[in-house]
């Protein structure tokens, strides 16, 4: 266990003597803990030069393994020392822009009043990440669940999208009737314009795909729908989004014969965090908060 600490910090602080100041150790100490583990493994983990230290390829790989099981351990450790009448300690959350800025935060702001010796760490981003790798105690993550043995899949919720566009867009250019149309009339669309988009329905018939004729794109789901409210285009997203336009009529829903395929808001976690009363309560929380009906699917 100590010779794992003293690499980790090797490579974190990226020197001997900054790991050592770090974990309260003589330099010496520090090298010879990190010797000692590459002699076990038989396996060069770091390059040392006079001046400076760099991980190796296999060092690199050895340390996101011996990070998260130290991380992993350590809360194991910690939840067993929890007081499950008092929770408190560290939640590190990663969750897409706009979810995470239209309800995820406003909740869990809620949760930071209820539990006050819960420390929140909220990370927003659209890109794909490793939770355990990256160290997040939790991944909100709103897509198609995938399944992995390494991570907890906790669904919340289906998702629903919808087609829709605003009101003087359909004025301009007239109301799609057939989902054809959507090849010839301005789309928006998630992603970026020289790859275009293709959008994957289920209608009357069964599955089908359009390549749509997208005019404006971007990777954040709040600017398109901005876009379709100023009548740039028609747009497909998701009500938790457009919800509000749509039941004021700044946007309406088209081609409603044709789903979207179906999405989730759900949860990631390693198997280690199922142990902390604080996850726990997290999970509870977020099925009260957005588990049955959503707050936010204001068409019905």
């Amino acid at each position: 266990m100590a010779s794992l600490q003293s690499f980790i910090r090797v490579v974190e602080e990226g020197s001997f003597a900054a790991a050592a100041r770090a974990i309260g150790q003589s330099r010496s100490q520090v090298n010879r803990a990190v010797v000692a583990l590459e002699d076990d493994l038989g396996v060069q983990l770091l390059n040392r030069t006079t001046r400076t230290v760099s991980v190796t390829p296999s060092g690199q790989a050895f340390y996101q393994r011996a990070k998260a099981i130290l991380t992993d351990l350590t809360d194991a450790e910690d939840s067993i020392r929890e007081n499950p009448e008092k929770p408190a300690g560290d939640i590190r959350i990663n969750a897409p822009m706009s979810f995470g800025t239209l309800h995820l935060g406003p909740a869990l702001v809620d949760f930071a009043r209820m539990y006050p010796d819960i420390r929140i760490e909220l990370a927003l981003n659209d890109h794909f990440i490793d939770p355990v790798a990256d160290g997040f105690d939790m991944t909100v993550r709103i897509s198609r669940p995938t399944e992995t043995l390494a991570l907890i899949d906790h669904e919340i919720i289906p998702i629903r999208r919808v087609i829709c566009a605003a009101p003087d867009f359909l004025q301009k250019h007239g109301e799609p009737t057939d989902i054809r149309d959507l090849a010839t009339l301005p789309c928006l669309h998630y992603g970026n314009l020289p790859s275009g988009s293709t959008w994957k329905l289920t209608g009357p018939n069964g599955p089908v795909s359009v390549q749509v004729n997208g005019v404006f794109c971007c990777n954040n789901a709040e600017v398109l729908r901005d876009a379709a409210v100023a009548g740039l285009g028609l747009a497909e997203m998701p009500t938790f989004i457009a919800g509000p336009e749509l039941q004021t009529g700044r946007l309406v829903t088209l081609l409603c014969d044709y789903t979207p395929p179906e999405i989730f808001l759900y949860l990631l976690y390693p198997p280690s965090r199922q142990l902390s009363s604080r996850i726990r309560l997290l999970v509870d929380f977020m099925h009260d908060r957005f588990g049955g009906q959503p707050r936010w699917d204001l068409v019905q």
